[in-house]
């Protein structure tokens, strides 16, 4: 009888296990898209008319929010050891409050120098709040075999959070202002992002037995152990590549397709393509893994890529095979977002995840804010996009390669 009564308890807590882990996986859904809209994308829309108030350049204007992200990235390893040490409830609750506080002191700004001191504010809320911190509670409330679609049903969500925020905050500007806008948007995140965090989020359970028992491939909870892998290097470098590449392709892509002849509605239509393509590349790739090895997927993926915007550096002037190269690169546009926590998790101790994780961000980070830079320069050195596409080329190439060796190694 005791045994039963033993059984019975174990099998009622588990219940109530995969209960808080689906409603910790809806509610982080909500919050990262608003998160992510509110805090990120909506930025695009605000750069005219935040250089035309102030009266600055819209090239002063966008080093703020360079500012921003490397704002977040230098908070990386810290935010990660708080995950590791304390879960993500008061954190994350603490940076979705400070973003939408963040949020009205922007509407508030007269001067550039307020702008770059809101801007960095946010960086530091984010790095808080939105994916890296995320993707440290699923890992920690899943099992292996639960991560993947975990991940996937939180990014596939997450990742409309451009097509839902971008339209809204130019209506919202176009029929009020950009400071009335970010009021309302301050609201919308508060609102939405803030009680969830507060409420659903909980201290994550011990790991699994299921996962206790696969640990003899697992490396040594001491993060000294990972930095000694060259396997953690190879996978740094290889996403540091891919977010570059990225970012870069974000950027430029509308601009290279009008200087190849193309008209600027039919340009900025073929890039919204990325939105809906990100997602198809997650659902390709979480499919794939269940017959393949993560690390050998995503490397094909990556190589796509590469063979994608080189195509497209050669033929962007003509229509159709400009539209097929940029299919091509977007299915691996969101990706990385996924692979780089379920090949963190499947090769080192979760427990040690998200501080690992932060170490690995921030060169991705600075990747990112560098790489559209980097590309702009080479664009004004060689006078056309068909070069500096190719460099993006090769550092998808350099992503693809690295990971594959990754792959081997296992």
């Amino acid at each position: 009888m005791l045994q039963l009564t033993m059984a019975t308890d174990r099998a009622v807590a588990a219940d109530q296990t995969v209960g808080s882990a689906k409603a910790i996986v809806a509610a982080l859904a909500v919050t990262q898209t608003v998160g992510y809209g509110t805090l990120y994308y909506a930025f695009a829309v605000f750069l005219i008319p935040l250089a035309r108030d102030l009266n600055t350049s819209t090239t002063a204007v966008t080093g703020s929010f360079t500012a921003s992200v490397l704002a977040s990235a230098a908070l990386a390893v810290p935010v990660g050891r708080w995950l590791d040490r304390h879960g993500g409830r008061a954190l994350m609750t603490t940076g979705s409050a400070t973003g939408a506080l963040l949020l009205v002191a922007w509407s508030q700004v007269h001067s550039l120098g307020q702008l770059y001191a809101v801007q960095i504010g946010i960086g530091i809320a984010s790095a808080a709040c939105l994916y890296e911190a995320a993707f440290a509670v699923i890992i920690a409330w899943h099992t292996p075999k639960q991560r993947s679609s975990a991940l996937l049903a939180l990014t596939v969500v997450a990742g409309f959070a451009s097509s839902i925020f971008l339209p809204l905050t130019g209506w919202l500007v176009d029929r009020y202002d950009w400071r009335t806008t970010l009021i309302v948007l301050a609201i919308i995140n508060a609102l939405l992002t803030v009680p969830l965090h507060a409420t659903v989020l909980r201290p994550s359970p011990r790991p699994h037995a299921e996962e206790a028992k696969s640990q003899e491939h697992i490396l040594p909870v001491r993060l000294r152990a990972v930095l000694a892998d060259r396997g953690f290097w190879l996978l740094t470098l290889s996403f540091t590549a891919h977010t570059a590449a990225v970012a870069a392709v974000a950027v430029h892509l509308v601009a290279a397709l009008i200087s190849w002849g193309h008209p600027p509605g039919f340009a900025a239509t073929v890039a919204g393509l990325f939105g809906i393509l990100s997602v198809t590349g997650r659902l390709v790739t979480t499919g794939l893994q269940r017959r393949f090895r993560t690390a050998t997927v995503v490397a094909c993926i990556f190589a796509l890529q590469g063979v994608a915007v080189a195509t497209l550096a050669a033929v962007g002037h003509e229509a159709i095979p400009a539209v097929a190269a940029v299919i091509g690169f977007g299915l691996g546009f969101g990706v990385g977002s996924i692979a780089k926590p379920m090949l963190l998790a499947e090769r080192y101790d979760v427990r040690r995840y998200a501080t690992i994780a932060g170490v690995m961000v921030v060169p991705m980070t600075i990747a990112k804010a560098a790489a559209p830079l980097a590309v702009a320069a080479l664009h004004t050195a060689t006078g056309g996009y068909a070069r500096p596409f190719l460099a993006v080329a090769a550092t998808c190439a350099v992503a693809a390669v690295a990971l594959a060796r990754v792959s081997r190694g296992r």
